[in-house]
């Protein structure tokens, strides 16, 4: 749990805004992050197969935590460092009480999958089966499968003065074996579980018994894959006993950092950074609790570790793949499908002037996966198409696989339109990816560029020139989340078009800022970090402490993911300190204390868990009436403010503005389903529906929201 913080006497004195215990560890709060996925996966009220999802999402956070943020941690350590967090701990001190609560978060969802998930999976008819409890023609169909699939795949490692201990790969899954020769000598040898293959082997399904309404269910029937090689072993060691076998997995350091500095091609050392990644050290090692203190000695011993980073669990290793599950074709057990409309306004044939018209009309808002992504792909096709487009211009940051905005690019070129795309590689662990697509793109006569020297490229803008009349006009699509078809249907986003002069002319400014040399650094509209947006923020947020003292209601409404700067922090501190109120909207880490007295007892912190990711980042100041509201791809943190272009725009249109303050700030701080509510530790509590309240799941009433307001 957090650590304990005073609030009576203690923090009455607490006037100091950089004194340590007015803030949370950021570290920690990200851990109660996952504690709330955690707590989707417990939840019953959601659908048995999206209960596994959230578990598989557990395993995989953990697993990126562990990659990079302890891997940074030790790090910091073995450098010596000295500057503290705002909260003042140290990264020793980071270090122990991060393996005290993930430990705790580890264990806790194992036992959620083997008491809670597995019980309900097994009376749905889904079977994730031991290989002992396989019944003899279940048996003979995995042992088939092993010899026909997974023995070719195999490779058993010895490790003796002869063989030096085999190199263990990140995020592996690998089998300690302890075998006898036939003069009694005992041998470790190490297999590595192909990752390649279904961690979770089918076995071939049978028809249920009929339900009430006529339909024949399946049950599906699976075995873990290193059970299936566990019980096959003799085959791989013919001639010797198998005494033990352990599972074990290797999480390493995956956070390489780029030398940009000392590299002539940034896209060749991004490169070498991905192949390079599983070979960074060792930071964690996860193992059944029933190893033996021998076998653990040489894992100790040649992965180079502490003790204290190994930890034992009850349980499968690996959660994260337990999302191959939610592939299974059984859509009684997921959330109901969702098809998103497309707003009216933006339903233009081509013959009345197809997208652009709409957008001359008037601005227009997108809230994803609400509304469908599909008008920022018809955006970007048309301007391919159209003989009036001269130019294209975006920045991309993760865009996944098969992406049709890339492909709208590449049509683009083809049709003989200047493209220039802003291609952030070191976007992490999507490097490959965009790698792939940035070469793809340059093969085609995109011109790419690959980012500004030490600065990542977050932003999420594109930019369309078109010939109108005598002269031209810019069309802009500004976003809060990246161009991905796939995600923009799992990830809550906010997307605007609009062809307001000084938000396209401030676009231009940033290209150029982006591909050539330019220093400017009065925007007209838009907010761009590094250069305005530290600046601007602060301006706004101290405008609205001037308001409030002069008799108008202050009032700060802020959705983001995550809230980490400490100087933005301690704005606000003072906003709450002068009487303004200040609902935040943080999903994941927040660092600021809401509710210490006399410094934050005007704050409400509130996060939201549910079927979607929140990720659209809201900014929203009363300013005496006269609401002002920015969106973009900001969050409140030093890398975001300091180390990336990041990009927040005015909303203008009021119609718009009144939906983000209505429908969508106030529904998610009126949520009584999905919501909980910060406390002054450090902790989170659900939020309850009062007496005779109605019960409000802001995700679903949203939806709810957009098929009547849109429907055809």
């Amino acid at each position: 749990m957090p650590e304990k913080v005073e609030t009576t006497q203690q923090t009455e004195s607490l006037k100091d805004l950089s004194d340590p215990k007015i803030y949370v560890n950021r570290e920690i709060s990200l851990l109660e992050f996952q504690r709330r996925v955690l707590e989707e996966a417990q939840d019953e009220k959601n659908p048995l197969l999206e209960r596994v999802k959230f578990l598989s999402i557990v395993g995989s956070n953990l697993d990126e935590f562990f990659m990079v943020r302890v891997a940074g941690l030790r790090k910091q350590i073995d450098a010596h460092v000295i500057e503290l967090p705002p909260d003042g701990m140290t990264p020793a001190e980071q270090l122990a009480a991060i393996r005290k609560i993930a430990s705790q978060i580890m264990s806790q969802a194992r036992a959620c999958l083997r008491q809670d998930l597995m019980p309900a999976l097994n009376k749905a008819g889904i079977h994730i089966l031991d290989y002992s409890e396989l019944d003899e023609r279940q048996k003979s169909t995995v042992d088939d499968y092993f010899e026909e699939v997974i023995f070719p795949v195999l490779t058993p490692l010895a490790f003796d003065p002869g063989h030096p201990f085999p190199h263990i790969s990140n995020l592996s899954l690998n089998l300690a074996v302890l075998i006898c020769d036939e003069k009694d000598e005992e041998h470790f040898a190490r297999i590595k579980v192909p990752g390649t293959l279904p961690r979770l082997v089918p076995i071939k399904r049978s028809s249920g018994s009929v339900r009430k309404d006529g339909t024949v269910p399946y049950h599906h029937y699976f075995v873990w894959l290193e059970q299936v090689i566990a019980s096959n072993l003799p085959k791989l060691f013919p001639g010797m006993e198998v005494l033990e076998v352990h599972p074990f997995r290797v999480t390493r350091d995956a956070d390489n950092e780029i030398q940009e500095l000392e590299a002539s091609d940034l896209l060749e050392t991004m490169e070498e950074s991905v192949r390079q990644r599983r070979f960074g050290s060792v930071v964690r090692i996860t193992i059944n609790t029933s190893m033996p203190n021998q076998i653990r000695q040489i894992l100790l011993d040649n992965l180079e570790v502490d003790r204290n980073d190994i930890y034992p669990l009850e349980g499968p290793l690996g959660l994260s793949n337990l999302f191959q599950l939610y592939n299974v074709d059984r859509y009684d057990l997921k959330d109901p499908l969702y098809k998103a409309p497309i707003p009216a306004i933006l339903r233009v044939e081509p013959s009345d002037g197809g997208i652009f018209t709409a957008i001359r009309r008037e601005d227009t808002l997108l809230h994803h996966p609400y509304d469908s992504f599909t008008p920022v792909v018809d955006f970007l096709r048309s301007a391919a198409r159209d003989p009036d487009v001269l130019a294209i211009k975006q920045t991309l940051y993760r865009v996944g696989r098969n992406p049709p905005v890339v492909h709208a690019l590449l049509e683009a070129v083809e049709n003989r339109k200047q493209v220039a795309v802003l291609m952030e590689l070191k976007a992490r662990f999507d490097e490959e990816s965009n790698i792939g697509w940035a070469k793809q793109m340059e093969k085609a006569g995109v011109h790419v560029i690959y980012g500004l020297l030490g600065l990542k490229t977050h932003s999420k803008v594109a930019l369309v020139v078109r010939r109108e009349g005598d002269g031209i006009r810019r069309y802009i699509h500004l976003g809060t989340g990246n161009y991905n078809a796939v995600t923009a249907q799992l990830y809550e986003d906010l997307g605007m078009f609009t062809c307001d002069p000084d938000i396209g002319a401030d676009a231009t400014d940033l290209f150029n800022y982006l591909t050539g040399y330019s220093g400017k650094r009065d925007y007209r509209k838009l907010l761009v970090a590094p250069i305005n947006l530290r600046e601007r923020m602060t301006a706004l947020i101290r405008r609205e402490i001037k308001h409030h003292k002069a008799g108008h209601q202050g009032h700060l409404i802020f959705k983001m993911n995550a809230l980490v700067d400490s100087p933005i922090i301690q704005e606000l501190y003072r906003a709450s300190q002068a009487g303004v109120r200040v609902d935040l909207l943080v999903r994941g880490i927040c660092c600021l204390r809401p509710g210490l007295k006399g410094v934050s007892e005007n704050i409400s912190v509130t996060s939201i868990v549910g079927r979607f990711l929140e990720h659209s980042r809201v900014y929203w100041f009363n300013n005496a009436g006269n609401q002002e509201v920015y969106l973009g791809s900001a969050d409140l943190m030093p890398r975001n403010i300091n180390r990336r272009v990041e990009v927040l725009f005015p909303v203008q249109d009021q119609r718009l503005a009144n939906y983000l303050r209505n429908e969508v700030l106030q529904t998610y701080l009126s949520d009584n389903v999905k919501a909980r509510r910060m406390q002054t530790d450090g902790s989170y509590i659900r939020v309850k529906p009062e007496d005779k309240q109605t019960l409000l799941n802001s995700q679903e009433w949203l939806l709810d929201w957009h098929q009547r307001t849109y429907k055809a």
